[in-house]
């Protein structure tokens, strides 16, 4: 047993989906610093420039606009990476959206768009790197899928966020399906499920000028929110040979509150 490369992901080629902010671009700057080859995809050119040339600096990164809300988005990603590699070891599925609304007043179309994002455009993505997900399988050494869901889909949130945790609740169910079907072919799939983090989605509790501020959720473990090193040591397990015998599981990463009711 090599402990010291038990966590290893050096050398890997890993793909973040919205890696330009918030978690995405925490878990992204953690798998540049951890030596990984990583490509961040987000809708907006300026915001992954920012991110891409920080990070540059820490380790190998490079950037693609994509809206992955779109069967064009999901294509120009995956004929994007696949010009640069010809195998992908760790694929991220982290953009998604919010929206909330009083359910009288809830529109469809943000309902649709909320489930199109979070979770029918991930289904789709894991599709289309099919290949390059087998091409990095190995019995040893698997292939990892890690979806990146949250506590409100584990139990209801406080916000009257419905396609939100819907979502959510949907992804875990998908990636324990995925994690079924896969799972011959040497390619585990895992969720993870953050509580509170600070980030741009949750500006309003964190931000006492915010025109929608209210008082942040209790956090059993200290009261505190996720810290980056948090997502990242959770990724960093689920994607090294630390993780490689684990498929089908949720792992709250949220300082107790997804035991709260």
């Amino acid at each position: 047993m090599d402990i010291n490369s038990l966590f290893d992901v050096r050398g890997r080629t890993a793909l973040v989906t919205g890696g330009s902010v918030g978690i995405g671009a925490m878990i992204a700057e953690g798998l540049v610093r951890a030596g990984a080859r990583v490509w961040i995809c987000a809708r907006k050119q300026a915001a992954l420039d920012v991110m891409c040339d920080r990070l540059s600096v820490l380790g190998e990164c490079h950037a693609m606009v994509a809206d992955l809300a779109t069967e064009a988005g999901v294509a120009a990603v995956a004929a994007g990476i696949v010009e640069h590699v010809s195998a992908l070891d760790i694929l991220v599925n982290n953009a998604g959206a919010s929206w909330a609304a009083p359910i009288d007043s809830f529109p469809r179309s943000g309902f649709e768009k909320v489930l199109n994002l979070n979770l029918t455009a991930p289904f789709a993505l894991v599709q289309a790197l099919l290949p390059l997900l087998r091409a990095a399988a190995d019995r040893d050494d698997p292939a990892r899928i890690i979806n990146i869901a949250s506590i409100d889909g584990m139990r209801p949130p406080a916000l009257d966020s419905f396609p939100y945790s819907a979502s959510k609740a949907g992804m875990l169910m998908l990636t324990r399906h995925l994690a079924k079907s896969l799972a011959p072919e040497s390619i585990t799939v895992n969720a993870i499920a953050p509580g509170v983090f600070e980030s741009r989605m949750t500006a309003f509790w964190f931000d006492e000028c915010h025109p929608e501020h209210q008082p942040r959720p209790s956090i059993p473990l200290g009261d505190r929110p996720g810290r980056p090193e948090d997502i990242v040591g959770a990724i960093l397990y689920l994607a090294s040979r630390a993780g490689s015998h684990v498929t089908g599981v949720t792992l709250p990463v949220s300082g107790g509150s997804a035991l709260i009711d």
